[in-house]
């Protein structure tokens, strides 16, 4: 049984924005035909947050499979550096977080170790179940799932775990 983490599309937010938790549209509409080649799966996950809601019902319509919704699989929550540029983020508080990484909250949301909980308990559960598992979700589901935080994911790409 395997596990396909797919990473929604591009959101409609500017470039060099921290975003995590805010539920952003799509900056474009779902091309399907991107999608043509998935791995088949037997079960389809979706993130809450509409930019990977509204992937996982589009490939759902033409799987013939309902996404289950999991707000386990959502973004980090950055807290009050959500919408706001990294460049007008203040350096202190990106130092703080730099030099304890997993635990540390400068922005009052979550940390890296609450992510990593929330997303470890969400995974052993679809392990637990059988056939393969289609989960559209997020670039920092996935990095905390692979333990690799320097992995660049692109919109729309797969990672196998």
């Amino acid at each position: 049984m395997a596990l396909i983490l797919m990473r929604h599309p591009k959101p409609a937010i500017a470039a060099g924005v921290c975003y995590g938790v805010s539920d952003l549209d799509l900056a474009e509409p779902i091309d399907l035909a991107c999608h043509a080649a998935l791995p088949a799966f037997a079960r389809l996950v979706s993130s809450p947050l509409q930019r990977c809601r509204l992937l996982g019902q589009a490939i759902g319509a033409v799987h013939g499979v309902s996404p289950v919704i999991d707000p386990r699989l959502r973004e980090m929550d950055f807290g009050a550096w959500e919408g706001v540029p990294w460049d007008d983020i203040p350096r202190a508080q990106l130092q703080e977080w730099a030099d304890d990484f997993e635990h540390a909250r400068p922005h009052g949301g979550e940390s890296v170790a609450m992510l990593a909980q929330r997303v470890d308990a969400a995974l052993a559960d679809y392990r637990a179940q059988s056939g393969d598992c289609l989960i559209i979700t997020h670039a920092g589901v996935i990095k905390a799932a692979t333990r690799n935080w320097r992995l660049e994911v692109d919109f729309g790409a797969c990672v196998h775990v």
